[in-house]
C-alpha cells in the first residue's frame, strides 16, 4: 500500500509543481503600436493646424508615449497624458465620461478620485481583441471632439476598437 502511494505521489507531484507555478498572463500594447498610434494622432491634429501633445498611458497607468508638436502650449503635455490616464483607468472616453458625471451630481467624486485624472473630451480607451490595454489623449486643439477626432485617427492607425 505505502510503495503504491509513494509511486502515486512521484508521478502527480511534477503536475502539481507545474501548475503551482505558471504566471498568468496579461494583453499589452506593445511600444511599436503605441508609437504609431501617436504619431498617427499627432499627424492627423497637425495637418489641420493645431499644435496638440498626445499621450499613450498603458492600463498600469506608466506613460508609454509622449509627444509633443512644435509650437504646442505648455499645458498640453499634461492635458494629454491626463487624459489618457482617465481612459485607461476607467475604460471609456474622457467626454462620454464628462457627460456621465454632468448628468447625475452623485458620480462628481470621480473627478477627485485620482489627482492625474483629466475628464475633459480627448481622451479614448485603447482596446485590442476586446481588453483594455491603454489610452490615448490629445489636448491642445480648441475643442475636446477635435481631439477626440485625432485620437480616433491613432486607434484605426493600429486596428483598435474605438
Amino acid at each position: 500500500m505505502i510503495r503504491t502511494l509513494s509511486i502515486a505521489t512521484l508521478l502527480f507531484v511534477p503536475v502539481v509543481a507545474s501548475a503551482a507555478t505558471q504566471l498568468p498572463s496579461a494583453p499589452y500594447l506593445p511600444l511599436e503600436l503605441a508609437t504609431k498610434a501617436a504619431q498617427t494622432a499627432l499627424k492627423t491634429c497637425t495637418e489641420q493646424g493645431y499644435d496638440v501633445s498626445v499621450a499613450i498611458v498603458a492600463r498600469d497607468g506608466a506613460t508609454k508615449v509622449l509627444l509633443k508638436a512644435d509650437n504646442s502650449g505648455p499645458h498640453t503635455a499634461s492635458s494629454a497624458q491626463g487624459k489618457a490616464f482617465t481612459s485607461a483607468a476607467m475604460g471609456r472616453d474622457t467626454a462620454g465620461l464628462a457627460d456621465f458625471i454632468a448628468s447625475k451630481p452623485a458620480n462628481d467624486g470621480l473627478r477627485d478620485m485620482d489627482s492625474r485624472m483629466v475628464i475633459q473630451g480627448g481622451g479614448l480607451p485603447i482596446k485590442l481583441d476586446k481588453a483594455l490595454v491603454a489610452g490615448i489623449g490629445v489636448g491642445g486643439a480648441p475643442s475636446g471632439d477635435i481631439d477626440a477626432a485625432c485620437a480616433a485617427a491613432g486607434l484605426k492607425a493600429i486596428g483598435a476598437v474605438n
